[in-house]
């Protein structure tokens, strides 16, 4: 499991091992890291370090003290390095090691010309406490280095990304690499700022012993095999977990059908549907039971996944009722949402574990005072602590929070997801794992996961549906279990 930590706990982190190095024993740690990611990008893209045009863009804070010094270990090694100051003043030490080891310093009016001549730009303007848009100088180099052709390194985070929150203006760097030390951030995780960053290298500069315990973390594989419980030789379908969904219309019967290859696709001994859309989902999974009662009449479950395509009539509302008021472990998604966005008053009381599973749109209707979109993670956080259950906030990155706080990002997704039906498949894998007696973070993590997961692996690199996503969740199973 890979730990996310804000700034605040970075910051404490850095701290404590200051308090116990020399004044420059970071710093150097990190341009080390940073000059060593430097010159290997310099050998995959040109001739190698020597000879190469590098222009350092210098804030006045760490990360203008962190490019200096790794400009200095680049020009000891024969590059022709030019430092571009952005603020009032340079990093005392990073600047006395530069022009020893041969670099330059050049004024702003020159800096258009030198980032456009250049192999790479090293962005170190902004450290991990600037917010807001960058401004004057800042902005115009920011630019100027997305319109040239040079490979664009940016120190800890893009300059003009939030830490905390990924937010980003127009203005902010878009780097090819991010080289982030010692904790990963939140914001290069998060998107827009996961976009700016490219790809993400951490550096170790001994961090680690001193960070908080994240309530911030990245299921990975083995994370995931772990959570998707396999079944023993004595196992039946009954054992293993009986999923109840409560999905799909006469107006919308592929909702149900999608809902239902979810779970049987993901750890399903038995799906029970009501609903609807009886005869479609039979029709597609004859192994499913089907009725057209109440969710009462279905028979034993284990846990229920409810809404998609229900509609939000009288007997939609009977359906998510219903299952709330039992003691099984439920998720809604789509128009169970909105009905819930009606009558939040319909999850008091509930002990059993809940998870909800909105997309922007349907999160503003549950919490339009809260912005998901400004905020990702404190949005889902106060959305999981309002309905005192867990939240899958759907997204590019997906947020999942669960009542004492816990977050977990997933990263699995693709663009390609973005298709009618794939949420009705994710409620569908979300309910089989909770019908299995996965615990509600689990489930809405692990299933976020494999959900992404099964989507790369259905569109490799081009356009997908919901029925090939859930048709790929076995083998993204076994991608993560291994052989």
């Amino acid at each position: 499991m890979h730990s996310v930590h804000t700034v605040a706990e970075v910051r404490a982190a850095e701290e404590a091992v200051l308090s116990r190095t020399a004044d420059d024993d970071l710093m150097l740690r990190a341009s080390s890291g940073l000059a060593r990611t430097c010159a290997q990008m310099l050998s995959l893209h040109r001739d190698g370090v020597y000879g190469a045009r590098v222009v350092l863009l210098c804030g006045t804070g760490n990360n203008g003290g962190d490019a200096l010094h790794a400009g200095a270990a680049l020009a000891a090694r024969g590059a022709q390095v030019l430092v571009v100051p952005t603020g009032s003043r340079l990093h005392e030490s990073g600047s006395r090691a530069l022009l020893r080891a041969g670099g330059h310093m050049i004024e702003i009016a020159e800096a258009a010309t030198a980032v456009a001549d250049a192999d790479l730009v090293i962005d170190g303007i902004v450290g991990i406490g600037g917010s807001g848009a960058l401004r004057g100088p800042a902005a115009a180099l920011a630019e100027a280095a997305m319109m040239s052709d040079a490979l664009v390194v940016a120190v800890d985070l893009p300059s003009g990304v939030d830490a905390d929150t990924g937010a980003a203006d127009d203005g902010a760097v878009w780097a090819d690499v991010t080289v982030t030390f010692g904790l990963t951030k939140p914001g290069l995780l998060l998107a827009p700022g996961s976009m700016h960053a490219g790809l993400l290298e951490l550096v170790d500069i001994g961090l680690g012993d001193d960070a908080a315990v994240p309530s911030i973390t990245c299921l990975d594989a083995p994370d995931v095999s772990a959570i998707v419980p396999r079944p023993g030789p004595l196992d039946h379908k009954y054992t293993v977990g009986v999923t109840g969904i409560a999905a799909g219309s006469q107006q919308y019967p592929g909702a149900g059908v999608l809902a239902v290859a979810g779970a049987l696709h993901t750890k399903a001994g038995l799906v029970r549907y009501v609903g609807g859309a009886a005869s479609n989902v039979v029709s597609a999974w004859p192994s499913a039971i089907v009725s057209t009662g109440r969710i009462d009449d279905a028979g034993r479950v284990h846990a229920w996944g409810v809404g998609p395509g229900i509609g939000v009539d009288g007997s939609a509302r009977t359906f998510l009722a219903d299952a709330l008021a039992s003691a099984l472990p439920v998720v809604v998604d789509a128009d169970g949402l909105t009905l819930l966005a009606r009558e939040p008053e319909l999850l008091q009381g509930r002990s059993a574990p809940t998870v909800v599973t909105p997309h922007a749109g349907e999160f503003a209707r549950l919490a339009p005072d809260l912005d998901l979109a400004a905020d990702p993670i404190a949005a889902t956080r106060s959305l999981a602590a309002r309905l005192q259950c867990t939240v899958l906030a759907k997204g590019a990155t997906t947020v999942v929070a669960d009542v004492d706080g816990q977050v977990r990002l997933n990263l699995t997704g693709t663009p390609w997801l973005a298709a009618g039906g794939t949420g009705d498949v994710l409620t569908g894998m979300v309910a089989s794992l909770l019908a299995a007696g996965v615990p509600a973070l689990d489930a809405a993590s692990g299933a976020a996961f494999l959900h992404g997961l099964a989507g790369r692996l259905a569109s490799d690199g081009g356009p997908t549906n919901a029925a090939d996503v859930a048709g790929a969740i076995p083998k993204a199973i076994r991608a993560v279990s291994g052989p």
